[in-house]
């Protein structure tokens, strides 16, 4: 048998017909179909340098593509059970792609040397009633104290001169919307979410109106398909509507809010949020909050401060003067038991 140069050293694969002794007249055949070139293989896939991939149904188009008119309704299909947004339109899709859920949030050290109610709550109080930074030009609801900051700087109002607005605000139970309204009026996109509605898409006041809750746990595959269809995280939601980013996020889930606010930091969402307007509820713990009074309140000071770690910056808070002065289940005479907040995302200001 001769063997060209290009072979020798080398040991000829199985089937080839220098290694006749092993059977191989028709795996000689067989090897002739294997030594077509390879771009002839359909299973084989080239890579440019600079592509990246993009996950089907991870909401991760081009801007042209999110710029076009909001759907009535979600896109079919399933959302993946971890994912991550980016931060906006300008960051590339491998930065997004990086990125890493993370799973707990870091607590920040006790108020004082006794871990006190006292202590966590004088902390906690100050911190809430302290704007960080100031805005000139904020429209408030006077009805519930709601507001959006419309400085020039954090780009809201100039998305809503260009008709390239996008609000989302869930809530549940029957609501006002004296906010979304204005902010419909104005060139926003806005999508409300309640669980209750009927149909589950329909559009009413210029605003479109969907049956889904916001969630913060992982889908339960004991929970019935139904339940799960309308109770999501904020990722899946992003991905189903085929949006990238929130000009503003209202969330007034009724002492959720909590645990929605921890999913938010750890699933690293909130880069694609511009304004985040959240009710909180300080009579009691909250929903799947546990741990005595004391490290209640430091987790949700740990909260506020990841928030502040991301570059938000509260701006208004309002405590609400109907509710009683109730702070886990104790009389305060300088406290709420219900405020709400107003952040900017201070990463999205405008030059």
């Amino acid at each position: 048998m001769i063997v060209s140069d290009e072979h020798k050293g080398k040991i000829a694969p199985r089937g080839h017909p220098a290694r006749k002794e092993e059977g191989g007249g028709e795996e000689g055949r067989r090897l002739s179909k294997c030594e077509r070139p390879w771009r002839s293989s359909p299973k084989f896939v080239q890579y440019s340098p600079n592509s990246v991939a993009r996950p089907r149904g991870s909401g991760l188009g081009s801007p042209e593509e999110d710029r076009t008119p909001s759907p009535p309704g979600p896109r079919t299909g399933t959302a993946p059970a971890t994912n991550t947004v980016g931060r906006g339109d300008e960051d590339s899709h491998g930065e997004q792609l990086r990125k890493v859920r993370r799973w707990h949030v870091k607590l920040q050290p006790w108020a004082g040397p006794s871990h006190s109610l006292e202590e966590e709550a004088k902390r906690f109080l100050r911190y809430i009633t302290t704007p960080q930074v100031s805005c000139t030009s904020p429209h408030v609801d006077p009805d519930r104290g709601w507001a959006v900051c419309l400085d020039p700087k954090y780009g809201l109002a100039h998305s809503m001169r260009h008709k390239n607005c996008r609000v989302y605000s869930f809530g549940l139970g029957p609501d006002e919307r004296n906010l979304e309204r204005y902010l419909a009026r104005s060139g926003c996109g806005v999508h409300c979410f309640d669980p209750g509605l009927q149909p589950a898409h329909q559009q009413r006041d210029e605003m479109w109106l969907h049956r889904l809750s916001l969630d913060w746990r992982e889908p339960n595959p004991a929970v019935s398909a139904q339940r799960r269809r309308y109770a999501k995280r904020l990722s899946a939601v992003l991905n189903d509507f085929g949006h990238r980013k929130v000009d503003v996020l209202k969330a007034d889930m009724e002492s959720a809010e909590w645990k929605i606010l921890e999913n938010l930091i750890l699933e690293g969402v909130l880069d694609s949020v511009g304004q985040l307007l959240l009710e909180v509820h300080l009579h009691w713990a909250g929903f799947e909050v546990a741990g005595d009074d004391p490290s209640v309140v430091r987790y949700w000071f740990s909260l506020l401060k990841e928030l502040e770690m991301a570059d938000f910056r509260l701006f208004r808070v309002h405590g609400d003067p109907a509710r009683p002065r109730v702070f886990l289940r104790k009389n305060v005479p300088n406290a709420s038991g219900a405020y709400t907040f107003a952040w900017v995302n201070t990463r999205r200001t405008v030059e």
